[in-house]
């Protein structure tokens, strides 16, 4: 395994604000970018964290992405908007839509944002938990930046990893987040683990020819499995009708692999929903409902070798407390090639900044 180096969460939020800023965005616009990336390693999301600075910079490079881009509301009614992203950061254009379904549902109830035109955003549960700051419940759908799955029994790349969050506040005990892709292993986990030289469980992907494919340096040369055979395959199809073909955003064939083509606009499509408990009763009492759901599933009788039943979310946010207390753990080769994107960009390195 990679020797991996912790590195203080302001210290790495502070540095990817500096980088996005030398790259061009808005000092306003690189807070929120560097703040959300930072975020995704502080609950460790690698996949989605630091490791995602360089392909946004050469996308920013090549001129692929809008680096003042006007994200407007283009549709709207009482309880939903519709978001042309005009290419910006998907990080300021979901964050932007958190925002807006927060306020809709403060009225309806229940509010639905769709985005078009966005970038790809990082880790799905970012933008779910947003609504839960206002004792609402947070879900967020989005189709992937580069296809990876083919039709059940296919083998043309047609779906990408297309994944659901959702973001339940609880009481007493830490809130219930679900962060799923509908493939077995999000492709940013495949990327981190050739980043930490590691091999990929079997399940993961596999060849061409149906045969397991454990090497992520190959995995061009396979396809990720959906969770639950066909199951998987049906969700990450209806994920991308909503989040993308709803929105006038890619699907499909349109979806372009932005691991390989730095200069095409991406047309990513986002949507978040935004449920506010109020609307059906007290908060606290449902808060307290949910803990004690919570309480009865980590207290069910276990299997035989089963130390611990976990909710969805509660390693994350131990590795939240862990990392908060530590520090984060960033692989030494990673930090090697952010110090050569700080020298490329005049800028402090991550170690010393």
């Amino acid at each position: 395994m990679a020797e991996t180096i912790r590195i203080p969460f302001e210290r790495l939020r502070d540095f990817m604000t500096l980088a996005m800023t030398r790259l061009g965005l808005r000092e306003e616009d690189a807070a929120i970018v560097g703040r959300l990336m930072a975020e995704a390693e502080l609950q460790g999301s690698d996949g989605h964290g630091a490791i995602r600075l360089l392909p946004y910079a050469r996308r920013i490079r090549a001129g692929g992405i809008n680096l003042h881009p006007d994200v407007r509301i283009v549709q709207e009614r009482p309880g939903m908007a519709l978001l042309d992203g005009d290419n910006g950061m998907g990080h300021l254009v979901m964050h932007k839509a958190a925002q807006i379904a927060v306020e809709k549902a403060r009225h309806c109830g229940v509010a639905w944002v769709g985005a078009r035109l966005s970038n790809h955003a990082g880790p799905a549960s970012l933008y779910a938990r947003m609504p839960m700051a206002h004792d609402m419940i947070g879900m967020y759908f989005a189709v992937g930046n580069a296809n990876h799955l083919p039709a059940w029994g296919g083998l043309d790349m047609l779906l990408s990893t297309n994944p659901i969050a959702v973001a339940v506040p609880a009481g007493d005990e830490p809130p219930v987040v679900l962060d799923m892709a509908t493939t077995v292993a999000a492709y940013g986990k495949v990327k981190a683990k050739a980043q930490r030289g590691e091999q990929m469980p079997v399940g993961w992907m596999i060849d061409r020819l149906g045969q397991p494919l454990t090497d992520p340096k190959r995995a061009d040369e396979g396809f990720l499995m959906p969770i639950g055979g066909y199951k998987g395959y049906g969700l990450a199809l209806v994920v991308g009708l909503l989040a993308g073909t709803l929105n006038g955003a890619a699907m499909g064939r349109e979806v372009l692999d932005f691991n390989k083509d730095f200069r095409s606009t991406t047309n990513t499509g986002q949507a978040i929903l935004a449920i506010d408990p109020a609307a059906f009763g007290d908060v606290p009492a449902f808060k307290a409902r949910v803990d004690t759901v919570i309480r009865e599933m980590r207290g069910s009788e276990r299997m035989p070798g089963v130390e611990r039943i976990w909710l969805p979310g509660e390693q994350s946010h131990l590795r939240r407390q862990q990392s908060e207390r530590e520090g984060l753990a960033l692989p030494s080769a990673l930090l090697a090639q952010l110090d050569t994107l700080a020298r490329e960009l005049d800028i402090p390195a991550l170690q010393s900044t």
